[in-house]
């Protein structure tokens, strides 16, 4: 054993050593090797391998009494679980290394810190199992990381934890649950020059979307100081999104932007035997993103740099989940672990699930929001654990199928997270260990609910959907819902384009999975009422209004932005972006806002702005408000947006349409506001719609048709104009159909008129979702196209595809008797 080689340098091992370096190790020995030389830095170290793990246990005679442990203990039982647990790792920390591997460890420490120029070099101490990242398998985080060791003693006491991390009680479950046996898993030490993040700031990111299984996202979450808050969820750390294919053209493509609740940070502890400690973060860097754009996007760059390395090698798509820190001491960027991402790369997309609520009343229901994790609906007792000690959980009666309420999820309690029909915690963001245990596990899980043990009541029955967008929703009792599955193999072709109207960005990437034509709908109502929340006359005035209330409000929402102005702009803009991304490089006509009088009113401030008016379905709305004086400011910052969309995030397959139009010059003034603010119809290939939904527009099509690009027949307002009712109205209601043959008429002959003036014509009302007929006489009017919400998709596409059909026999057996 003396002359046996345990350590190694990172350089010196690849992917292919994971038999005797461990997954994490691996890793970062391949992108030292391969990716230095692309600009990706990555901290150097060495590893202690799986054979010094292997001799440690040899010389301390502990395999036999381990296995005999384990195998006489109900590993179903927590509390046996926990018992066995304990005294697996207290029979490792007590053995002695061997002489040899001291010697080596001692060392190679010694060379380490030489190259620092330092007595003590502060390393982290990570854990590097052979099981990682298998196919079947995802042993991530089952084992133990020490940041800022110091010191030969120190570091020798955290390779043996590390040892003996091997048998947490959450590593001997998991590992049980997949059948492996415990001594066929090695364990790998990577000890690595600590990078400085507790002086600035460190995260994650995942080179697809973690909820959807997007593959041109890159996610990143961040937060200051050391990552393993992050980790922990005791922050919900700020998160930014980059669109690959335009970042690879150039573009600075960051498309969303969410400032994160970093209150504390972990940093290098000034007491002596304490490694790190937990401090509040300055007010400066609470109302701050911990990142600026420049190294988002270099990040972003870093990660599709290493995504596509893996994917080369492996021959497959192989997206990553990598970890990041930046030095603050010399303000570099730093990759300092990378490996296989194992959920959605394992998926099959052939098959779509669906889950949606079908009960209209759930909004009295809703007790609280979260961040979602996962796309599922799952209802249960409620059941709070407050308890943060192993010791404390395994005595907790915890049934099959309780919702798990928390305030933040510890990796020792995944025994009863398994059995959890979801999970709820008040911290924690996207990345915490909540999150990623329920992805692995499939239950859905809200994270970051801030007081959830408070509202939410013990043995309260609840329902928990993560399948309304980005926020998860809790509501009281069992609320119903439905689980669709649709087979995309399926799915016939249409001659007629089926594209979706799209209103949320936080669904857009679930729906980029159908197998669709574009978007023929986005409307920034959604986006402005969901995201901004503020009138944006009010943002940009709310100082002079000496409202005291409605200034702090404005104040805490645009927190980490330079401005008012920057506020609305990016969260518009990044809100358009999503969709637009998702959809890439399909069109996506995003429709400008369309607002009544009644609804700008509800937005924080829009009593300061809006008129009071009998009915605003036909007043001021629409284009009449862009040129106006009262809002063309506001207008302003729309168009800011569409352009900062196209031009900035290189989303040029955006096309503006303008909704309630009523005459030609009213268009053309509208393009002259649009122009004095950048936006011209042609330039940099720029599309105009016009939402067709006034009679006016069907009469003069042939006028309107020469100033723009196409139209999209709005049926909801068109029926209600043509038919001479207000749809607001349940007096009326009995007489609102799109179907009756004036509205069919009208439909008809912009159709006619549209062909004739060689522009694209389609409609984007429910009608040709909720009725079939309505389809058929939409395609065979020649429509260009039919846009339907996502959950009317499938139903449509089979419907159009079945009237095409019938189309075509109807015109061979025609032809065939001529």
């Amino acid at each position: 054993m003396k002359n046996t080689k345990f350590i190694l340098n990172l350089n010196e091992v690849g992917i292919d050593n994971i038999d005797i370096v461990g997954g994490k190790n691996a890793s970062l020995g391949e992108m030292l090797q391969h990716l230095t030389k692309l600009n990706v830095r990555i901290p150097g170290g060495y590893i202690i391998t799986v054979a010094a793990y292997q001799e440690y246990i040899s010389y301390n005679l502990l395999e036999d009494q381990i296995k005999s442990l384990i195998h006489a203990t109900d590993l179903n039982d927590l509390d046996a679980l926990r018992r066995c647990g304990q005294k697996v790792r207290r029979m490792i920390a007590a053995g002695v290394f061997p002489p040899a591997l001291t010697e080596q460890i001692t060392h190679a420490y010694h060379e380490l810190s030489a190259e620092y120029s330092v007595d003590n070099v502060d390393v982290a101490v990570r854990s590097s199992a052979t099981a990682e990242d298998l196919p079947d398998a995802s042993f991530a985080g089952q084992q133990e990381t020490f940041l800022n060791v110091s010191g030969v003693d120190a570091l020798l006491d955290s390779v043996r934890d590390c040892f003996a991390s091997l048998f947490t009680d959450r590593a001997i479950s998991y590992r049980e649950s997949f059948n492996y046996d415990h001594f066929d898993i090695g364990l790998s030490v990577c000890v690595q020059k600590m990078v400085r993040s507790d002086l600035a700031a460190s995260g994650v990111a995942f080179s697809l979307d973690t909820e959807s299984g997007f593959k041109d996202a890159v996610i990143i979450n961040g937060s200051y100081g050391l990552g393993e808050l992050i980790v922990q969820g005791s922050v919900s750390p700020d998160e930014f999104m980059v669109f690959k294919p335009t970042l690879k053209q150039g573009f600075d493509s960051i498309i969303e932007r969410k400032l994160g609740v970093k209150d504390k940070k972990m940093v290098y502890s000034k007491v002596i035997g304490e490694r790190v400690t937990i401090t509040e973060t300055s007010q400066a860097e609470f109302n701050s993103f911990c990142l600026s754009d420049v190294m988002v996007l270099q990040l972003a760059q870093w990660v599709i740099t290493i995504e596509e390395h893996y994917s080369r090698i492996k021959n497959r798509w192989c997206p990553m989940d990598i970890e990041w820190a930046i030095d603050g001491q010399t303000g570099q960027l730093f990759i300092v672990q990378a490996r296989p991402e194992t959920i959605h790369s394992r998926k099959q997309y052939n098959t779509l699930t669906g889950y949606s609520i079908t009960d209209a009343n759930r909004t009295g229901h809703l007790l609280l929001k979260g961040i979602a994790v996962g796309d599922k609906i799952a209802a249960g007792k409620v059941n709070i654990l407050e308890a943060h000690s192993k010791d404390e959980i395994s005595h907790i009666d915890f049934k099959k199928g309780d919702v798990l309420v928390t305030d933040m999820t510890d990796p020792d309690w995944e025994p009863i997270m398994k059995i959890a029909s979801a999970i709820i915690t008040n911290k924690g963001g996207r990345t915490c260990h909540a999150a990623i245990v329920a992805r692995e596990l499939g239950v859905p899980a809200i994270v970051g609910c801030g007081n959830a043990t408070k509202i939410l009541k013990q043995e309260q029955l609840i329902t928990a959907s993560c399948a309304e967008g980005d926020t998860g929703l809790i509501y009281n009792g069992a609320i119903s819902f439905k689980e669709t599955t649709y087979n995309l193999d399926e799915l016939p072709e249409t001659k007629t384009p089926v594209m979706l109207n799209v209103a949320s960005p936080d669904m857009a990437f679930n729906f980029s999975h159908y197998p669709n034509k574009g978007v023929g709908l986005a409307r920034e109502e959604f986006i402005i009422n969901n995201y901004i929340q503020v009138h944006p006359m009010a943002l940009m005035h709310h100082r002079e209004l000496n409202d005291v209330d409605l200034s702090a409000q404005i104040d805490n929402l645009t927190r980490g932005f330079k401005d008012e102005e920057d506020f609305f702009v990016q969260k518009l803009a990044c809100g358009i972006a999503r969709i637009a991304s998702a959809f890439y490089p399909n069109k996506v006509i995003v429709r400008f806002s369309d607002f009544k009088s009644n609804e700008y009113y509800n937005l924080l401030g829009g009593k300061y702005f809006e008129p009071t008016e009998e009915n605003p379905m036909i007043g001021w709305r629409g284009a009449s408000r862009y040129y106006s004086s009262e809002y063309k400011e506001a207008f302003g910052l729309e168009c800011r947006a569409i352009k900062l969309v196209r031009e900035k995030l290189g989303l040029k397959n955006v096309v503006v349409m303008i909704p309630f139009c009523r005459t030609v010059k009213e268009l053309l003034q509208v393009y002259e506001v649009m122009a004095e603010y950048g936006l011209n119809r042609g330039e940099d290939g720029l599309e105009i719609f016009l939402m067709a939904e006034l009679p006016s527009n069907v009469i003069m099509a042939d006028q309107f048709a020469k100033h723009i690009d196409g139209f999209s027949i709005g049926s909801n307002d068109l029926t209600q104009l043509v038919l001479g009712l207000d749809r607001d109205s349940s007096l009326v209601a009995h007489i609102y159909d799109e179907r009756n043959e004036a509205v069919k008429s009208m439909i008809k002959m912009l159709i006619k008129t549209a062909k004739q003036s060689n522009i694209k014509v389609g409609i984007c009302g429910q009608g040709p979702s909720d009725f079939p007929d309505f389809a058929q006489f939409l395609v065979e009017q020649g429509i260009d196209t039919i846009s339907v919400t996502p959950d009317s998709f499938f139903k449509t596409v089979n419907a159009i595809s079945q009237i095409e059909q019938g189309l075509k026999t109807e015109k061979v057996t025609l032809d065939s008797a001529a």
